[in-house]
């Protein structure tokens, strides 16, 4: 039983480093989505006062703020890390 737990240990260690390194080594990734979001969901919400493009605003909004999102647990990841 204390082997089992062991692995387990070290199973979440290595799952622990892999985050750590994800989040540290590409911490510019979550920013430049977050930008890319916060870009698209502006656009979208100009592209709201235009009738013609009612599909696109859509779609560029939604798919903006999924982007704003990622880019906030991005950021909530690294302080996490930070902190750990």
């Amino acid at each position: 039983m204390p082997e089992n737990v062991q692995r387990s240990d070290k199973s979440s260690n290595s799952h622990a480093s892999a985050l750590r390194v994800l989040v540290q080594e590409y911490e510019w990734i979550h920013l430049s989505l977050g930008i890319l979001g916060n870009v698209l969901f502006f656009v979208g919400s100009v592209l709201f006062l235009f009738e013609s493009v009612t599909r696109l605003d859509i779609y560029t909004f939604i798919v903006g703020s999924f982007l704003m999102l990622v880019g906030a647990v991005g950021k909530a990841l690294v302080r996490y890390v930070e902190k750990s």
